[in-house]
């Protein structure tokens, strides 16, 4: 482990966060996954008391104003969740609403939603995709119009974590007419306002204890305040908070992952075939072995990509390894649960298996926060390999 991730402070985040979930989340993930939803505003509440919820965020809202090093090591701990839902909406809570908020966001906005949100009184989520745009996201049409010194919205929004939950969402929405990239604004939304209709929570194939929801908003009008930094910066914004949720996506699959493996070691020790252990074939172990290495090269890559994100944030590089990151993760986590899952045997493909329910849950790192296609896409851009583009 790098040292600049496990100093004292650093190892005794891990603890904390390692003793919650094993007291406050491991034993009750089987009856939020049969539930199809988990208790987020209680939950959350037990994470704001120990500060967990605002690691990066600025003191004077009740963060406390650490660096992305330690944000890591506290997704990293949360893969020790034994299911991705929960981690998932924990990271939209800490990672994937706020950044942009507390960075650019005013100090009214921010004692009214960052802070709340940060003690883990209030539950936030991002609202980008929409049901024609996903990872195209200069595609939206979600559309938030002056009208005096309000917006009024209009539009909808799809697959919205912790959206049948949430108090407030961080809403990107097409505020002129200007070019794509140029005429987007984020917008903090209270669900509670009039207009706002949450449709329906969506039956997903895995991730199951996150509620996601489809969202429409209907002449929704919110104060012109609401809106985070300048009008038409919404879309540069929505970018660096996507690094930040790579990031973070990357480190919880880490220990995932790991926990795959290490069970499958476990089950196939135990299981019997033709006179010897499963373990005991040596394409077994072996395979097993490469997987492990892997994961750790994975690590080193999001270590490294975390440092300098640290340095600089909208540094190019950044971009560049956060993709790459998320990348090798997406692909990795099905290698690994496939290869893991074909170990159990006939037991691998029961609803109730850990590598089953870890199989399905990761499958969506390849698609949420862009797909591998658009990873590739901005990796080809940062070499210069597009066409029409000279390496």
């Amino acid at each position: 482990m790098s040292a600049q991730f496990s100093t004292p402070e650093h190892l005794a985040l891990r603890e904390t966060v390692a003793r919650f979930v094993d007291a406050e989340i491991n034993p009750f993930v089987d009856a939020w996954e049969e539930a199809k939803q988990f208790p987020a505003h209680a939950l959350f509440k037990k994470l704001g008391d120990l500060g967990l919820l605002g690691i990066t965020k600025p003191l004077e809202y009740g963060g406390s104003g650490l660096d992305q090093t330690f944000a890591l090591v506290f997704a990293e701990e949360l893969g020790r969740v034994r299911c991705g839902g929960v981690p998932m909406a924990i990271g939209v809570q800490a990672d994937m609403c706020t950044p942009a908020l507390a960075r650019f966001g005013s100090d009214a906005l921010c004692r009214e939603f960052l802070a709340p949100a940060i003690a883990g009184e209030m539950v936030g989520a991002v609202g980008v995709s929409e049901p024609g745009a996903g990872s195209d996201v200069a595609a939206i049409q979600t559309r938030a119009r002056r009208e005096g010194g309000d917006y009024v919205i209009d539009g909808s929004k799809m697959w919205i974590t912790n959206g049948m939950q949430c108090d407030w969402i961080c809403l990107l929405a097409n505020t002129s007419d200007d070019p794509a990239h140029r005429n987007k604004s984020l917008i903090i939304v209270p669900m509670d306002t009039p207009g706002v209709v949450r449709a329906k929570k969506l039956d997903k194939l895995g991730m199951w204890s996150s509620d996601t929801a489809q969202i429409f908003f209907d002449g929704v009008r919110v104060p012109q305040r609401f809106r985070i930094g300048e009008e038409g910066r919404g879309f540069a914004m929505q970018m660096q908070q996507f690094q930040a949720e790579r990031i973070c996506g990357t480190a919880i699959s880490l220990k995932a992952m790991e926990q795959s493996i290490q069970d499958t070691i476990g089950y196939a020790r135990g299981r019997q075939v033709f006179g010897s252990s499963v373990l005991d074939n040596q394409s077994v172990h072996f395979r097993l072995a490469e997987l492990q290495t892997e994961v750790e090269a994975l690590r080193a890559l999001v270590y490294r990509t975390t440092e300098l994100y640290v340095a600089n944030p909208d540094d190019p590089e950044v971009i560049k390894l956060a993709s790459m990151s998320k990348l090798k993760c997406g692909r990795l986590v099905r290698e690994v649960t496939d290869s893991c899952l074909q170990y159990w045997g006939g037991m691998g493909y029961t609803w109730d298996n850990p590598v089953a329910r870890q199989y399905r849950d990761m499958r969506l790192t390849s698609i949420g926060a862009g797909a591998d296609e658009v990873m590739l896409s901005i990796i080809c851009k940062s070499m210069g390999t597009l066409p029409g583009r000279r390496g």
